[in-house]
């Protein structure tokens, strides 16, 4: 923590900024189906980083068996992923942005409603905590 001297320093501290915003998003309940069509999932992470206002660079998604996909897209400002369990419908996925205009809640909410999801929840951290 820094402290002033009052009698010396007037300036207020400097507060840490964080490098960028990770949102950890649970979904539960999801269309068994689309958890395991690797085709739709690419599309809907794709369209999810649109929506969210990022600039795609590539992409890489793998199926596995019996069943699963994982999936990453690589965007200007980080990253979009996901891993899917079908048998529990259950995807697991990561949003991440070390930039300003990323619009990660939207996009949350736009995978929520394209996987079908009944429940989801996500948390948001502040990653990089510096000072300038």
């Amino acid at each position: 923590m820094t402290k002033l001297n009052p009698k010396k320093d007037k300036s207020l501290p400097v507060l840490p900024k964080p490098l960028g915003r990770h949102l950890l998003a649970e979904f539960h309940g999801c269309n068994v189906q689309t958890l395991d069509n690797l085709e739709r999932l690419e599309t809907f992470l794709l369209e999810a980083a649109e929506v969210a206002n990022a600039t795609v660079i590539k992409s890489v998604f793998h199926p596995f068996s019996p069943m699963g996909v994982t999936g990453v897209v690589v965007v200007m400002e980080s990253h979009l992923s996901i891993h899917t369990w079908p048998e529990h419908g259950y995807a697991a996925v990561d949003i991440f942005t070390c930039g300003e205009d990323m619009r990660l809640q939207e996009a949350y909410d736009y995978l929520a409603e394209k996987l079908e999801s009944t429940e989801h929840s996500f948390q948001s951290i502040e990653r990089g905590m510096v000072t300038e």
